[in-house]
């Protein structure tokens, strides 16, 4: 893969009476049902606001399977959706799936649509599944964390084309209207040639759920799967990838030529923050001259912001409020952060794709983003220049041999109880 070569884009993804028969097809069986069945894979805050807001978007959307790695995660999130959609959310207790295959159960129990937001590590896995099963899907970022994670999402974006699946992903800020309308802009030569990006995604600390006793490493793992890499892809790619996302939207959804950056672990260095850096700061070069800097911090007690902002020759334009943006320059204006979260733009245009059989799939750009973010990561763990060809090709594999309770991790704790971590300069990272 010496070359970026997307096997399907926007402007491509209808081609030949074949797959428009497939997709009049299912068209009319969405018509005469009007009802799409919802399935859930991955009952944490983020599914089960994903899952809020798809009910939001449709009345005609209902809740029929849920699954999680652990069953005591079920519960509680069901009462909450059932409490504020009622019956939409009442799903029976032989659809409560648990396990490392629950996603498998979903898929069978006859969903047309599922949402898949487990960690990161499993994403290409369960979107292979739902795409081989002739499920539609809406697949939390990212999309992956390693190089052959990568590789199979373009794999599996080849299928959903064949099969006239839709794929729409949880990068929100692409369904934000005056989003949209800058970055239109802004390839239409509104702030001149882009000449630099500068993107912060700075905050203090997350969440940890402990350890007991009870749990083997590989729950722990799971259960805090933030911090290990292999499961979270470190936080450049779990969190900055929304920032990434952008940057490479500006440039055109193009690949940056290479990478080269910093980090580590300052403040976050006890054996509960795993193996994940708390710091990264890295400079991609994109072939047409642009150069972005992306820097990204989980700290306590420290200065914190999270913005974007876009230089070019004649002016700039700067992310406001998660939603809007800002133009100085040759043409000062602001457009508004939407009343409404983008998420739910993202549902609506999903929902009706499925019931009108206009396809489409956003694998591609989506996929592209998470790798420019694995490169990142690549880079600050190495502390080396990294270039596109050697990001894609990496034959670096952040999985288990088996996934199992009682199987190993990837990485296990020392006996002091830490975990080996990337030392910049002495790390193979790719």
């Amino acid at each position: 893969m010496s070359e970026w070569s997307p096997l399907a884009t926007r402007r491509t993804l209808l081609k030949g009476a074949a797959m428009s028969l497939a997709l009049a097809g299912a068209s009319s069986a969405f018509t005469r049902r009007r009802s799409i069945r919802l399935g859930l894979i991955g009952c944490g805050g983020r599914g089960a606001g994903a899952v809020a807001s798809a009910l939001r978007a449709d009345p005609n959307v209902q809740l029929t399977a849920v699954a999680d790695a652990f069953a005591d995660r079920i519960g509680a999130r069901l009462n909450a959706l059932k409490q504020q959609f009622g019956e939409r959310a009442d799903v029976p207790r032989s659809r409560h799936f648990a396990g490392f295959d629950a996603y498998e159960k979903v898929l069978d129990s006859g969903v047309d649509l599922v949402i898949l937001a487990s960690p990161p590590h499993f994403r290409p896995i369960h979107l292979r599944a739902a795409i081989e099963a002739g499920v539609h899907v809406f697949a939390e970022k990212p999309m992956a964390v390693d190089a052959p994670g990568y590789r199979s999402l373009l794999e599996t974006s080849a299928l959903a084309n064949k099969k006239g699946l839709c794929v729409a992903s949880g990068f929100e800020l692409r369904y934000s209207p005056p989003v949209r309308q800058a970055m239109e802009m802004i390839h239409d030569g509104a702030i001149g040639d882009v000449r630099a990006v500068f993107a912060t995604y700075n905050i203090g600390y997350l969440w940890h759920r402990g350890r007991r006793p009870e749990w083997t490493e590989m729950e722990y793992q799971v259960r805090n799967w933030y911090y290990f890499t292999w499961l979270s892809g470190d936080h450049i790619v779990e969190q900055c990838v929304h920032l990434i996302d952008l940057m490479t939207w500006v440039a055109g959804d193009r690949p940056p030529a290479t990478a080269w950056g910093y980090g580590g672990r300052a403040q976050r260095t006890e054996p509960k923050w795993g193996d994940i850096f708390d710091h990264h700061a890295v400079v991609y070069d994109f072939p047409n001259g642009l150069r972005a800097s992306v820097m990204t911090r989980q700290q306590l007690n420290c200065f914190n912001q999270v913005s974007f902002r876009i230089v070019g020759a004649k002016g700039d334009a700067e992310l406001i409020r998660w939603g809007g943006f800002r133009f100085r320059g040759a043409i000062t204006r602001e457009l508004r952060t939407p009343s409404e979260h983008p998420e739910l733009s993202t549902f609506r245009r999903l929902f009706q794709a499925i019931r009108s059989g206009t396809m489409f799939n956003e694998i591609p750009q989506f996929a592209l983003s998470t790798m420019v973010a694995i490169m990142g990561r690549m880079a600050t763990h190495s502390g080396q220049l990294v270039d596109w060809p050697t990001a894609t090709e990496s034959q670096l594999r952040l999985a288990p041999n088996r996934y199992a309770w009682d199987a190993d991790p990837p990485v296990l704790p020392r006996t002091d109880g830490s975990y080996p971590h990337a030392i910049p300069g002495f790390t193979q990272a790719f």
